[in-house]
């Protein structure tokens, strides 16, 4: 089977330049101890196996160290495919059957669709072994890199609220009402929704900065004003206390809705109509 990256990278790239000339500055080979710039004839792969000490290994050493390993997906065993955590998926690619290959694609694809089950392979990749998960996707069989059970950090590694609802301070009646948000902002998933924001405002002004025959000026920007984050962090109770009103549920969607909450005259507990989601701000780092 071939493998092709499933993936595609749309981040904006800039190119070093001299600003005096335009002309775009390479990426150079350093030498961390001389810092002088070291060729690419002279740039070998050494295995650390004692603290700086090297054992320099060619491309083809490396290759015959497992050759079977490096040819092949091999396919260890066949598993549920919700037992996998999301925790554990690396990088997707897709395989492409081989000539003469497409009936055995096609009845190991149809198979683990008809059983809900995704294959566990040994495949390796750039001079590297790694565990992944077979999975078929449409018309395709797609192969996803999975981390190694070590390379994911344990759980008592962090301070986790206790997953006791009670020990963790959690009210039933707080519960329902996270439920209840949750339905009313459940939609299906469309990956085509959602997109980068961040990108189609460089290239718009890039385009600007084109068509003004700007593009070798370094314009004055004013920064003063909010200052953007990097990331809204949702004040989830927040929202919950303006998303939901008490004794009845939101339209579909409501806790998009704008409105303002107000208090309930009869218990002293604070009424919430659907109101626009709030969120604390954190400075971009």
């Amino acid at each position: 089977m071939q493998l092709y990256p499933a993936t595609q990278s749309e981040k904006v790239g800039f190119n070093l330049l001299d600003k005096r000339s335009m002309d775009p500055i390479g990426y150079k080979q350093i030498n961390k101890n001389t810092g002088k710039e070291v060729t690419r004839d002279n740039i070998v792969r050494g295995f650390e196996y004692e603290k700086g000490k090297y054992v320099v290994m060619t491309d083809a050493e490396i290759r015959a160290a497992n050759p079977e390993q490096t040819q092949t997906v091999d396919i260890l065993a066949f598993v549920d495919a919700p037992d996998i955590s999301f925790l554990s998926l690396d990088t997707p690619y897709y395989l492409a059957p081989d000539r003469k290959g497409e009936k055995v694609y096609a009845l190991l694809r149809d198979a683990l669709k008809d059983t809900g089950k995704v294959g566990i392979a040994s495949v390796v990749l750039h001079n590297k072994q790694h565990l992944a998960a077979l999975i078929p996707v449409g018309p395709a069989l797609a192969l996803n890199t999975l981390r190694w059970g070590d390379e994911v950090r344990d759980f008592s590694e962090f301070k986790f609220p206790d997953e006791d609802t009670k020990k963790a301070g959690v009210t039933p009646k707080e519960l329902d009402m996270a439920k209840r948000l949750i339905d009313d902002m459940s939609d299906s998933w469309d990956p085509a929704k959602y997109h980068d924001t961040f990108r189609d405002d460089i290239l718009a002004m890039v385009e600007k900065k084109v068509k003004q025959g700007k593009v070798a000026e370094v314009m004055k920007v004013d920064e003063g004003g909010e200052e953007k984050a990097s990331a809204d962090i949702l004040d989830l109770s927040e929202l919950l206390k303006r998303s939901l009103k008490k004794g009845g549920t939101t339209t579909k969607r409501g806790a998009a809705s704008s409105s303002s909450a107000t208090d309930d005259d009869s218990d002293g507990e604070e009424t919430a109509r659907p109101a626009r989601k709030t969120a604390t701000r954190r400075k971009r780092a």
